[in-house]
This record gives structure tokens, C-alpha cells and sequence, in this order.
């Protein structure tokens, strides 16, 4: 269907129009039982969301499970940051606790816990899922105290942003199971 440029450019987000509109519907997956999950625990940032779901795509993580208070992965915020890896990542929504979710459980929280690289043996085997909280306010106590480990990434500044956090750990997670699946 055409339709005029100027009313594109009145309905879109972008600094610049666009010429395609697309839409799709909001599919959510069943639980995953293997693989990687990575579940976000009140990431309000639309924009962190997103590029979590590009990092999980990108490390091959079998799904991104979303728990209490994380925006929705479709906003036009979360899609654009994404880069498409929400067509692409199998979302779960994730309405129990902890323990509803698959394998060995691991909390990132900052400065907290053992150092991600040293729970290798640990994860190596089996499902793992990652939790990642909020920026601010991380993730809650008791959400902590549920999970069979508590990690943090080994760093020399302040503090890594959600996104940016996760992105690591899924890349260290992903490269354990490639170095014990290669013995």
C-alpha cells in the first residue's frame, strides 16, 4: 500500500522518515529447559533490553527469559537496539522464581561472589541461566539468595551498564562451553 512520505515521517521515532513500515506479532516462547538462558530482573531501560537481546543472539544463548519490571523487548526503543535479534531470540516470559527457572542459576552482581572466569568448571556442563538486574538497583536480595551461584565480572572501573555486563558474562559463558566441549 503507498502511502504519502509526510505521514510516514508523522508516525516515526527516527530523526529521519522512513519509507517501510513492517508488523509483526509479539511472540513469546515456552520455557527453555537447555542452552544458555539470560533472565532480566527489572531492567527498565528499553535500550539495555534490546542490546541484551543482540549480545544473547550474537553468543548464542537459547533464549532471553523477562522477569517482573523489565520493559517490553518490542518497544520501538528495545527493537531498534536489538538490531533485529528480537526476531531472531526466542523471548520467554517469566512469571515464577528462580527456581522455575532452567539449570544452574547464576546472579552478576558488582563485586559480589566469584569471579565469573572461576565458575567455569562449575558451568561448564549442563543449562545455565544468567540473571541480570536493574542498573541502579541490581537485582533484589532474595532474588540473589535463590541463585546456585552469585558472580561478578573482574573490573578496574565503577561499574558496567546492564547491556554491557551481560554482553561479557554471555561472552564468557559462551566461550566455558566452547573450551570444555573442545577437550
Amino acid at each position: 500500500m503507498e502511502v504519502e512520505a509526510e505521514l510516514l515521517h508523522a508516525v516515526s521515532q527516527l530523526g529521519s522518515g522512513t519509507r517501510t513500515l513492517a508488523i509483526y506479532d509479539q511472540r513469546y516462547a515456552p520455557a527453555t529447559t537447555d542452552g544458555l538462558t539470560v533472565h532480566l530482573h527489572g531492567v527498565h531501560d528499553p535500550g539495555n533490553v534490546g542490546t541484551v537481546l543482540r549480545a544473547a543472539h550474537a553468543f548464542g544463548a537459547a533464549a532471553v527469559s523477562l522477569g517482573p519490571g523489565t520493559a517490553d523487548p518490542y518497544g520501538p526503543k528495545a527493537v531498534r537496539a536489538s538490531m533485529g535479534a528480537v526476531f531472531a531470540t526466542p523471548l520467554v516470559r517469566a512469571h515464577g522464581g528462580v527456581g522455575d527457572l532452567p539449570g544452574a542459576t547464576v546472579a552478576l552482581v558488582a563485586r559480589a561472589g566469584t569471579a565469573l572466569p572461576r565458575l567455569g568448571a562449575q558451568l561448564a556442563d549442563g543449562p545455565v541461566t544468567l540473571l541480570v538486574g536493574a542498573e541502579r538497583d541490581g537485582l533484589p536480595d532474595d532474588v540473589v539468595a535463590a541463585c546456585d551461584h552469585v558472580a561478578h565480572i573482574p573490573i578496574e572501573g565503577e561499574s558496567l551498564n546492564a547491556a554491557m555486563a551481560a554482553g561479557v558474562a554471555l561472552y564468557e559463558l559462551r566461550r566455558i562451553h566452547m573450551v570444555t566441549s573442545d577437550e
